[in-house]
């Protein structure tokens, strides 16, 4: 089956509310409030089936000016609008603003319903028509289905349903194979089952005992179950009004405003870079100006740095930055609203183009010409520009950043690898790279290895980690590398001859330690005091303090020793020559032949060493696998 969703549109007490009943049978007014009232103050919601292929939801918005914003929170999801205008009164204010929202959100589709046809003449209905025809020139209603109906007497809803049905099949769907989006516009406690949440599920879908994501709260809960247009369902699919019960979490932690999403693959934002249209009723936008920002169901402040200029003229497009008062969940593609801060009134909308972006400096034209790129740029440069402004990117979170479907995340990314302009790493693949910054990485790794090399002379080379420190470029997209992002870098310079890895340790190629006659002197010297010494051994700093280099050095040279496995560092403080252990093993291999058992005294015997010596040095042969302790005594293996 089908799924639109239809928004009312129009000024207070139009019929909006009064319509929705006469097509659906249910009252959208939920509150008491709003029926002592009379008027439309939160969002309503009811469906209507039209044949078995089609199932209509709509979404009833207040038409007071005072709850504009609640307006705002129900218009993001919706298909098609439904342009109230009551024919008693024609075109009023909240007619206007409700109008030049939708046109800002990118609404497509829609009709004109002049309601309450039954309280004025033939002639005042053709008015209104004309009225009705001049205001909506030029707009996506122009030449659109002008029905009058009346919700008492039932005039004109059958050609209603019939037009809305129409229109219906012939809107795109909700994309239902991106990443699950569903952005929250009541959350409640239900009796017996714990915290409840409802909205318009804009992309993917959802199944019962899934796992899902509350941002920003960045906190998960389980699906315990669905309701799909007050119906118990099994799964719920884009373009749905849809409620889920949520287990492990509370329903006072949820607001409206907030996002259900696909675990791990989002990451909340304060910052976007969107491109803004200004209305001409709109008075100049100053740069910095505070503004209501609305987005799906989220309303927050935020301020707009201008980009291309100080001031935007009334009816101009420009590219800014908006900067969040908190974090939320929005993508690239998602539409808004900004409303002046005081009086709060619609100023103007816009669409999201980078949901992470760097800061930007004003009238840069690297700058300008990287958001045209993302405004209206081929899939292939949209691509290659964020991968560039992240340095590294994994397929999922360029889904994220990009909103695309991941299989289209990849086909263009294999695109741009065979054009040599990114690197694809891992199989399936896992990372992506910028070609330029893996070549900037290449590089500065050798300078890092050159520098630590002459600063350096007796270490044989660096350890990755260590390496991986060095690797960061100075900006903030391209930290610290990814441990895979290092292990690619380091097979490309292995296999083109200009490293050489061992272990954990990276040198340059061919690079080997040159000591000086001095270097070369001590260092046997160190060797031979240790080699004299035998068991008994005498402590470091002694033996390096009769040699007649700088401490550090000779501290290099003994770490040389250790490392070539000329000395066994036995405890932090007991360095034994090689020469020395393999004669205890000599000693232990004729005791086995003996009696392959013995304990502590049995061993100072054999050695003739103090107990500062044996229990360190039998402690040492066990992990080695020469001795196994059993009790006080030792096993000889």
């Amino acid at each position: 089956m089908r799924h639109v969703i239809v928004g009312t549109a129009g000024h207070i007490d139009h019929g909006k509310s009064a319509l929705v009943l006469a097509l659906t049978g249910t009252d959208p007014d939920r509150w008491q409030e709003e029926k002592r009232r009379g008027i439309t103050i939160d969002l309503g919601f009811a469906h209507l089936d039209l044949g078995e292929d089609l199932r209509v939801g709509f979404i009833d918005v207040p038409g007071h000016e005072r709850f504009v914003k609640n307006m705002l929170a129900g218009v993001g999801g919706i298909d098609l609008l439904m342009l109230i205008v009551a024919g008693d009164e024609s075109i009023k204010p909240q007619t206007r603003e409700h109008f030049d929202i939708c046109k800002l959100l990118g609404i497509r589709r829609g009709l004109v319903a002049i309601t309450k046809s039954d309280l004025v003449e033939r002639e005042v209905l053709d008015l209104v028509r004309l009225e009705v025809q001049e205001f909506v020139a030029g707009s996506f209603l122009a030449g659109a289905p002008m029905l009058a109906v009346s919700a008492r007497t039932g005039e004109g809803l059958d050609e209603l349903k019939s037009e809305l049905r129409r229109l219906s099949l012939e809107a795109p769907a909700k994309p239902a194979d991106l990443p699950f989006r569903l952005p929250i516009d009541r959350s409640f406690v239900m009796k017996g089952f714990g915290a409840v949440v409802t909205g318009t599920l804009i992309t993917g879908t959802v199944e019962k005992e899934a796992e899902v994501e509350i941002f920003p709260l960045a906190k998960r809960a389980r699906v315990r179950g669905i309701e799909v247009y007050n119906a118990p369902a099994e799964r719920a699919t884009a373009g749905q009004r849809t409620a889920l019960n949520l287990a492990g979490i509370e329903a006072r932690q949820i607001t409206r405003g907030m996002v259900l999403a696909a675990p791990g693959m989002f990451q909340p934002t304060i910052s976007l870079d969107c491109t803004i249209n200004l209305l001409l009723s709109a008075r100049p936008l100053k740069n910095h100006a505070p503004v209501h920002f609305h987005c799906g169901t989220a309303e927050m402040l935020a301020r707009v740095v201008l980009l291309e200029g100080k001031e935007m003229k009334p009816g101009a497009t420009g590219f800014v930055q908006l900067r969040l008062s908190e974090p939320g969940l929005f993508v690239p593609g998602d539409r808004f609203i900004i409303r002046q801060f005081s009086p709060v009134t619609t100023i103007g909308g816009g669409v999201v183009l980078d949901s992470a972006p760097p800061k930007h400096r004003p009238g840069d034209p690297a700058t300008i010409e990287s958001l045209r790129i993302l405004e209206d740029g081929t899939p292939e440069a949209r691509l290659e520009l964020l991968v560039q402004r992240m340095g590294e990117a994994a397929p999922a979170s360029l889904a994220a950043r990009t909103g695309w479907k991941p299989a289209e995340v990849l086909r263009v990314a294999k695109s741009l690898a065979n054009q040599k302009r990114l690197m694809l790493l891992g199989q399936p693949p896992s990372l992506l790279i910028d070609a330029a910054h893996f070549a900037r990485l290449a590089k500065l790794l050798l300078e890092q290895l050159a520098l630590f090399h002459t600063a350096n002379p007796l270490v044989a080379g660096l350890p990755k980690e260590e390496l991986r420190a060095k690797l960061v470029t100075g900006r903030a997209a391209h930290s610290l590398p990814s441990p895979t992002l290092l292990t690619a870098l380091l097979q490309s310079l292995t296999s083109l001859g200009k490293i050489e890895v061992q272990g954990e340790t990276v040198r340059l190629g061919g690079r080997t330690i040159q000591l000086s006659t001095e270097e070369i002197v001590a260092r046997n010297q160190i060797a031979a005091a240790f080699e004299k010494a035998g068991l008994a051994v005498p402590s470091a700093p002694k033996v390096l303090a009769t040699l007649r280099l700088d401490r550090t050095r000779a501290e290099k040279l003994l770490k040389m020793l250790v490392k070539e496995h000329v000395l066994y560092r036995v405890t932090e403080d007991l360095i034994f020559h090689k020469s020395a252990l393999s004669k205890l093993r000599e000693i232990l291999a004729h005791r086995k032949a003996q009696n392959n058992r013995l304990g502590v005294t049995d061993f100072k015997e054999l050695t003739g060493l103090s107990r500062k010596y044996a229990i360190p040095l039998l402690e040492y042969l066990d992990r080695e696998r020469v001795t196994r302790r059993e009790g006080d005594e030792r096993i000889i293996l």
